[in-house]
């Protein structure tokens, strides 16, 4: 001790920083920092402190640690308490030095690293006997991640559910391993995908994670941070054969991970980070630092931190959560280590291992000593002055993006192995069959391939047509060369009696026919790479809604929401049906609203749940109720009445008296003439593709979503089989079928230059304006009867968002103390997003429509939202009902007025027609009922110049035309930008004030020659005048595609075959229906 103590006599206030080398060589260094007067510093004996009295810390860890900036900045600070002296021992004394030449030390703080030799610290340790602030012999079990999972056991500390394989040859009963394609089975214990699977050494931070097939299968890899990535996806799928590992199941947090940091039991600092296994991009400031967020712990959570760091004996000791369905989860115990660069976190680290040291060996030193007491910090509580209104709950139900034609064949089957597959999966328990994983289609692939063979030695007609059914389900269950769980599908229903003939055949001969199963193949129907462009950008637009959108947060807008999600004051939860375009809308939306990056899987299988359990979301479309029996069956009787349409068939077809599907019937006239019309067109399609096939420059031509002329030929044949019937007249339940595919041609496969084209789809979406929403119903009743079967449970889980919002303050909110860099510190924001298919929009908007919300005569407002409505002719991919619950925290909470509830429109995607399609609304949010007789210009929204206030980001109009370049080889396609999210190139002048966000006191009036530009409008006129800044930076296609002489470019596809993104239109802006009203309406 004697060597430490060098008598600098008067300078016992100033911080003694100890560089330890050997007993006799101590550098002592003075260091120059000043000492504030804290106001726990005992300074009664000032100057006449004798130097002996010194207690001395020692610290012992690898250089990279112990000269780490966290350690010099608490160390700094640790000095200037005046009675302990700090020392650092160097590596190379540590590594080479035998115990006894270690500098002797009081205390000590020692930590296991990478080529730490533990062994020596202990022995060091048991030798000087010093006061330990972290027990080192429990640092032996920190490093094997069976140990820490028993002890977190052990003390009652939630985890995930686990098993241990041990591939150790003297315990055999503990490598048990089986393999399944969605599942392992670890000794006795299944998990099925998506599961975790970590190697039992703390040190290997190579930890995988694997995915379901239903969300494209692979896995994730962890690593520890390279550069900017944590993560990687990979396509392998199946577990790693050498070592030992600890499978668990996967927990679906939001996509963040919680770090917490104990400093003694009674002290604990969490922040947030997006978590790796996202999409394995970590996310840096300016500086370059990972950006974490500062996180309140619940009562249960600071429980955890003080069970976890007294029962590893670690007073400084790092963890992580997962906060998962309500609970937290300990997945992962690190030992000591600090937070990095949060000085309220070095001043108050720094303090509490003070106080510990003093409280420990001052007595022992006759050092007077009491612990000082704080005063306790005061919860500051952020008010809502100066804001109106709080954002406190949005809803949005959303529409799946664009997608390729849906196709279905139904063929009756008798094979016996066909009987076979059904019972094998219990198809008799229901009388009916949903298959859907690979395995199984792999199975009734091999079956029609026996049949086909079987089939081919015999000649006749009606195995000639079963031949061709078999030989098409060949061919569709061999598309893509794989199966990925999300593009096909097959039924299979049994049929006691065997398939009711079309002709009225002896019944009884019926009842003895033997029975056989009906086989329904659906396939298509998936999301293309425009549907998930749309959905992105709509995601990325969302952001907007949100307050504090304003901002640059890694060089993109919507901070705001971003912020708010990391700190768990944003309650995110979004939903989607079981089919796969849904699913895939949901998690590519999901990506551009959290400014994600890389493959969809991941973020699916983290971020979106599943809603089928409950019908919320997906409706058994093939069990028809009565009620649409009975409207489909009316609607096609009239829509086969060979002679205009007179008065009485408007009041039987339209009786609600809809603008556009009065317009529509006065288009047509005459149904079935445009019927044979729209089959004279298909056949001539047909014929003219079949002489494309015959031509060999275009025999291999690649379309859109390398589709081929083949498989466009099929689509269309079976159309043209299918629409007239054998008696002449037409199957009315085509036409949907006949628009959709002609859309996505038009669209897509434009580069074709097949003749016709825009005359069928102008005819056949006449038909379909007509057919579509009709068959939702004909009048108000049956509208209402058949939107509550598809509807019920998602009004009622709308309903209890809407409710529990204002009940739940106990949610996890941010710590105000840390909230000053965030801009609205004390919102809490829940977010509920419904990803659904057509069938649910429509009804959801019968219901508001006809539900009796509001009543028309006594709300102007409402009155032009429904006539708005009513001339909407197409529900659109995308389309989106969006309400939105505001706060005003200055009325009484029993009152009324206390909470408003907004609800807001948009159409979706617009069509390829010309503009002139959908009506003009009265913009998002407009401000005044005077101001809303200006009708906007089409393609331009509501003037918005006099918007409430400021302090309001959230009033942003969020949507900006949401147009994207078409791509050609020159130009970098939409789909692989390096540049910063949220930014695209831009192509015309008047938008490409890229840049700086610029908020002005109030919305500009846009100028009109922005107005007269359609679709650019928005993205020029308002989105650069409003929150969002030139970022918005949709380019104003109008000029460049009438210079380029067609509405829709064709795609290209690259040489090295990346699909090339045809151009993706744009969607319709947000429209406001009712903007006040009150919960109870809502009710």
């Amino acid at each position: 001790m004697s060597s430490l103590a060098t008598s600098h006599e008067g300078e016992s206030s100033t911080p003694r920083f100890f560089v330890g080398t050997r007993d006799d060589e101590t550098d002592f260094v003075g260091s120059n920092m000043k000492t504030d007067e804290i106001d726990f510093f005992e300074d009664d004996e000032e100057s006449e402190s004798p130097p002996e009295r010194q207690i001395v810390v020692g610290i012992c860890a690898m250089t990279k640690k112990s000269k780490s900036k966290p350690m010099t900045q608490i160390l700094e600070r640790l000095c200037k308490f005046e009675y302990i002296t700090v020392v650092i021992m160097g590596e190379d004394v540590i590594l080479n030095e035998p115990v006894e030449n270690w500098p002797p030390c009081h205390c000590l703080i020692s930590f296991h690293s990478k080529g730490f030799p533990l062994d020596k610290a202990v022995a060091y340790a048991k030798l000087c006997n010093p006061f330990l602030i972290n027990d080192l012999d429990m640092q032996y079990y920190i490093q094997d991640r069976r140990e820490v999972y028993r002890i977190l056991q052990e003390e009652g500390i939630d985890l995930p559910r686990y098993a241990v394989l041990n591939r150790d040859p003297d315990k055999p009963d503990e490598c048990n391993l089986v393999e399944g394609e969605d599942q392992v089975e670890v000794n006795g214990a299944v998990f099925p995908k998506p599961f975790v699977e970590k190697p039992v050494s703390a040190e290997d931070h190579n930890v995988y994670i694997y995915y379901p097939t239903s969300a494209g299968g692979g896995s994730q890899r962890l690593f520890r941070k390279i550069g900017s990535r944590s993560s990687v996806y990979s396509p392998e799928s199946s577990v790693r054969k050498t070592g030992s590992y600890i499978y668990e199941e996967f927990m679906p947090t939001d996509g963040t991970d919680v770090k917490v940091y104990t400093v003694g039991p009674d002290y604990a600092h969490a922040e947030a980070r997006k978590s790796p296994a996202l999409d394995g991009k970590v996310e840096r400031d300016s500086e370059g630092k990972e950006i974490r967020y500062p996180v309140m712990l619940t009562a249960m959570e600071k429980l955890v931190a003080r069970k976890v760091c007294v029962a590893f004996k670690q007073t400084v000791c790092g963890f992580d959560l997962l906060r998962a369905n309500g609970h937290s989860f300990v997945c992962d115990v690190n030992g000591f280590s600090f937070v990095k660069n949060s000085m309220k976190y070095y001043d108050d680290c720094a303090k509490i291992l003070g106080n510990i040291v003093m409280r420990e060996l001052a007595p022992q030193f006759q050092i007077p000593w009491s612990i000082p007491t704080e005063a306790e910090d005061i919860p500051i509580v952020p008010t809502t002055s100066g804001t109106m209104m709080e954002l406190r709950c949005v809803i949005a139900v959303i529409r799946h993006g664009d997608r390729t034609p849906k196709q279905k064949m139904k063929m009756e089957v008798k094979h016996s192995r066909f009987f076979d597959l059904f019972e094998k999966y219990d198809g008799y328990k229901t009388g009916k069959l949903k298959l859907k994983r690979p395995e199984q289609l792999q199975e009734v692939l091999d079956i029609a391939r026996l049949l086909v063979v079987e089939l081919g030695a015999r000649r006749d007609a009606e195995i000639e047509e079963r031949r061709a059914k078999l030989e098409q389900l060949k061919t569709v269950l061999e598309m893509y060369g794989h199966f990925s769980g999300i593009n096909r599908k097959v039924q299979l229903t049994y049929l006691p009696h065997g398939h009711p003939k079309a002709s009225s055949e002896d019944e009884d001969a019926r009842k003895e026919s033997s029975p056989s199963l009906l086989l329904v193949l659906k396939w298509g129907g998936e999301l293309t790479p425009a549907g998930r462009v749309q959905a992105e950008e709509l995601g990325r637009a969302f952001r907007c809604m949100y307050p504090g959108g304003q901002g640059d947060y890694a060089g993109f807008p919507g901070c705001g929401l971003l912020r708010l999600h990391s700190t768990y004051r944003h309650d995110l939860k979004i939903y989607a049906s079981d089919e796969g375009r849904v699913q895939m809308t949901a998690a590519a939306f999901a990506k551009g609203l959290l400014a994600l990056e890389g493959e969809l899987t991941p973020i699916l299988v983290q971020m979106v749940k599943s809603a089928n359990m409950n019908g919320l979301l997906d409706s058994d479309s093939d069990s028809l109720s009565s009620c649409q029996h009975r409207v489909k069956a009316r609607l096609h009787e009239i829509m086969q009445k060979d002679a205009r349409f007179c008065e009485e068939d408007y009041e039987k077809l339209a009786p609600t008296g809809s603008l556009s599907l009065v317009n529509s019937m006065t288009s047509i006239q005459n149904p079935v003439e445009i019927c044979d019309q729209v089959f004279a067109l298909i056949e001539n399609l047909t014929s003219q593709i079949r002489k494309r096939l015959e031509d060999p420059k275009s025999a291999d031509l690649q379309l859109y979503h390398s589709e081929t002329l083949e498989l466009m030929l099929q689509r269309w044949s079976k159309l043209e089989r299918d629409f007239r019937m054998k008696n002449g007249r037409y199957d009315i339940s085509k036409i949907p079928d006949i628009y959709d595919c002609i859309k996505y041609d038009v669209q897509h496969n434009s580069s074709l230059k097949l003749e016709g084209t825009a005359e069928l789809f102008k005819l056949s979406k006449a038909l379909a304006d007509v057919v579509i929403p009709q068959e939702y119903g004909i009048n108000k009743e049956e509208k209402l009867e058949i939107a509550l079967g598809f509807c019920l449970p998602l009004i009622k889980k709308i309903q209890l968002d809407l409710q529990r919002t204002h009940e739940d303050e106990s949610v996890n909110k941010l710590h105000p103390l840390y909230s000053r860099g965030v801009l609205s510190p004390g919102r809490h924001v829940r977010t509920r997003l419904y990803f659904t298919s057509e069938s649910h929009v429509h009804s959801l908007l019968s219901i508001f429509r006809y539900g009796g919300l509001l009543d028309e005569a006594q709300d102007q407002q409402w009155k032009r939202a429904m006539d708005y409505l009513s001339a909407i002719s197409e529900l659109n991919y995308m389309t989106q009902i969006v309400i939105m619950l505001y706060e005003d925290n200055n009325k009484d909470p029993a009152s009324e007025e206390r909470f408003h509830v907004e609800l807001h429109f948009s159409p979706g995607v617009k069509g390829c027609e010309e503009d002139g399609s959908a009506p003009a609304g009265f913009g998002f949010r407009p401000a005044s009922a005077e101001q809303n007789d200006a009708t906007p210009d089409q393609g331009s929204m509501e003037d918005l110049s006099k918007v409430k206030s400021v302090d309001e980001p959230d009033e942003a109009p969020h949507r900006s035309s949401q147009l994207l370049e078409p791509v050609s080889i020159q130009r970098r396609s939409p789909l692989i930008r390096n540049r910063k999210t949220g930014s695209m190139e831009v192509l015309s002048e008047s938008s490409s004030r890229s840049g700086g966000y610029r908020l002005f006191s109030s919305y500009a009036r846009p100028s009109s020659e922005m107005k007269q530009s359609g679709l650019g409008s928005q993205c020029t006129g308002l989105f650069s005048t409003t929150v969002l800044g030139g970022s918005s930076s949709a380019p104003n296609l109008q000029d460049y595609a009438r210079s380029h002489g067609k509405k829709f470019v064709a795609s290209l596809t690259y040489k090295d075959g990346f699909e090339g993104c045809s151009m993706v239109p744009t969607i319709y802006p947000l429209e406001t229906l009712h903007n006040s009203l009150s919960l109870r309406q809502g009710n």
